[in-house]
């Protein structure tokens, strides 16, 4: 069984690395080309016989590339000693494993069908006494390797192969290379260097020299290709946010186009179509520019990849000599290196919005937006302590019906406006002690951080359950860090005391808690479950994953210089926005994050106080700042 499964083993190897991919056999006399490819002397005589004539090159069957025929032909190719010498080894080895049968064996040496009771590693046969005893005779076996037949089976242990002798020259006989010359790129023997290498432009050192050089150098190519394969990650990734973005894009802005036919539905349902099919038509358009981007990028990276993984095998399989004669061909392979740049996503083409208009005759029904920009669309909130006004405005959340939930840390209050700024209600009292920051479900429950509670609310803002989110020595001011929902209603809560994040279902039961010495900030949840979060005290705008593995970690920063950043959330793309400011009132902005933290540009600027913000669902975003609630469109 255990033969079997070497046997086994060998076909898999063997099929996999060591069959010339023209026959689909093992190599013969395998030549090498410029490309790295390998393949059979006579395949490729046969390849190029039914290929238009062109006795100066050869195109590789596998990857296309051309390779210059030498003046001697084919056979002036370089050969390829390290698969001529495992497919050597790989037969002796199969022969070996083929060869162990429990029934009696003749001896294969001699006609008379003696048994055999040895085995001539070096001849590959099995041998009587008598063939034995001649081996050990005879000048040219005696020193030829023999194992004894043990319980009907002959020894098959791996042999070590032998170490190769020292190549020789093929101009000088009997002289061993052992020299490489620099200028030629080729080796050479002792009589080469005096005679064709002497004069003062030929380079050469000694092989060992030479191949340390080599390897060195190939070493810092790929190093560098590591740096390259990790600006590839980020360039793809970019890529890919920015198209899913722009896809989101469009479809809000198809929404908002469909909202305003319904308004003018008798007039300007052509004209909807017509503007609908124009930012569909950009998007797309700017979707197969990335798509375009990232192709070249993925397709540059697969070929270097595979030319890497060539090198890699050649650098760890061949030898020294074959190594160096292999040398222009491997170094002309890895100058791809020079030209592996990547080309990040163009940020700003990820935006589509739409402006409409009221339409009346042949007036278009609005314009496509194709830059991002913002403006106040509404402010609410005036100050006092009557019903419907504000103290400091604290915690801010949109309702699934589009009303704006709003917490007043003074007031102690939870106040519901609709999408304008009317006052619709509020809560507080026995049911809300000290109501903070808030959050809303996929199902449009309400979640709201009161002490060390999250309570959960429903539309109508009844009491339905709560869980203890914080632990009994939170003090008010800790408490307030930060809430968040994902997708799948899993409840985050900051909990600046236990330098943690605390995971919940929506029951309130503890998922897990993710330790983080950082956590001293806003809370919001991002694309593919990440965590973001800022520290206040070291101006850092932090991405972690459920799990606590951190995905970025950026600093925040206003005209140059650190900032103090605030609560944070996250647009349904993932780009993130953040509350930030320099410790004076009226000097406070919002900053607008891609979702591998680098930075894309100010969103409002001028903020008295934002302690909170939010998105509306059809893309607007609503700050709680301090005595008002502010509405930021794009325009």
């Amino acid at each position: 069984m255990v033969e079997a499964a070497a046997t086994s083993v060998l076909g898999t190897i063997s099929r996999g690395h060591l069959e010339c991919p023209i026959c689909c056999c093992r190599f013969t006399d395998p030549k090498i080309l410029d490309c790295l490819h390998s393949f059979c002397l006579n395949c490729l005589k046969e390849f190029t016989s039914r290929q238009l004539p062109k006795a100066h090159e050869i195109t590789c069957p596998v990857c296309r590339r051309v390779t210059a025929v030498p003046d001697t032909r084919l056979q002036g190719l370089p050969n390829c000693f390290f698969l001529s010498a495992l497919v050597d080894e790989f037969n002796k080895q199969e022969r070996l494993l083929g060869d162990a049968p429990a029934d009696i064996r003749t001896c294969e040496e001699c006609d008379e069908g003696l048994e055999a009771v040895s085995r001539c590693l070096d001849c590959c046969k099995i041998i009587c006494t008598k063939c034995l005893e001649a081996h050990e005779r005879m000048k040219s076996t005696r020193h030829h390797r023999i194992v004894r037949k043990e319980q009907n089976r002959f020894d098959v242990t791996p042999i070590e192969p032998r170490k190769k002798d020292t190549p020789q020259c093929n101009q000088h006989t009997n002289q061993d290379l052992c020299f490489y010359c620099e200028t030629c790129q080729a080796l050479a023997c002792g009589k080469c260097a005096e005679l064709d290498h002497r004069t003062a432009e030929h380079e050469y050192r000694e092989v060992a020299d030479a191949i340390q050089s080599y390897r060195q150098d190939v070493g810092e190519i790929l190093q560098r290709f590591e740096q390259s394969r990790e600006e590839f990650k980020v360039a793809d990734d970019s890529l890919t946010h920015a198209k899913n973005r722009v896809r989101i894009m469009v479809a809000r802005a198809c929404k908002d186009i469909a909202a305003k036919e319904e308004e003018e539905i008798a007039k300007i349902r052509n004209k909807s179509r017509l503007l609908r099919n124009k930012v569909t038509l950009i998007g797309e358009t700017r979707v197969r520019k990335f798509e375009e981007v990232q192709k070249s990028s993925r397709d540059k990276m697969e070929r270097a990849e595979q030319i890497v993984a060539t090198v890699n095998d050649l650098m760890q399989q061949a030898d020294d000599f074959e190594l160096l004669n292999l040398k222009p061909k491997v170094m002309n392979n890895l100058e791809f290196q020079d030209e592996l740049e990547f080309e990040q996503a163009q940020h700003e083409l990820s935006f589509i919005g739409v402006k409409c208009q009221d339409v009346v005759a042949d007036t278009d029904l609005g314009e496509v937006l194709q830059e991002e920009k913002w403006q106040l669309k509404v402010e609410f909130g005036d100050t006092g302590p009557e019903d419907g006004k504000l103290e400091f405005a604290a915690g801010v959340a949109c309702l699934s019906n589009g009303d704006i939930a709003v917490t007043d840390l003074w007031k102690q209050q939870l106040m519901v406006f609709t999408s304008t700024g009317e006052y619709k209600e509020s809560i507080g009292g026995e049911l809300l002690n000290d109501p903070g920051l808030v959050a809303v479900t996929v199902g449009g429950l309400l979640l709201v951080e009161d002490e060390k509670y999250v309570k959960v609310l429903d539309s109508g803002l009844l009491y339905i359950s709560q869980f203890e989110a914080l632990p009994d020595d939170a003090v008010d001011e800790d408490g307030y860090t930060g809430i968040a929902v994902d997708k799948e209603n899993r409840i985050a809560v900051a909990d600046p005391v236990r330098k943690m994040i605390s995971l919940h279902r929506l029951d309130g039961s503890l998922i897990r808690t993710i330790p983080n010495d950082m956590v001293s900030g806003g809370l919001a949840i991002g694309i593919r479950e990440r965590l973001i979060f800022t520290n206040v005290f070291e101006s850092k705008l932090i991405c972690i994953t459920y799990t606590g593995d951190e995905v970025f970690s950026v600093d925040t920063s206003l005209d140059g210089e650190p900032v103090r950043p605030g609560q944070v959330c996250c647009d349904d793309a993932g780009d993130i926005y953040v509350a930030v400011g320099s410790g004076g009132f009226d000097s406070c902005e919002v900053h607008h994050y891609s979702p591998a933290g680098v930075f894309i540009g100010r969103v409002a600027r001028g903020l008295h106080n934002p302690f909170s913000l939010t998105f509306t669902q059809s893309g607007d975003l609503v700050v709680a700042d301090r005595n008002s609630v502010k509405i930021f469109q794009r325009v």
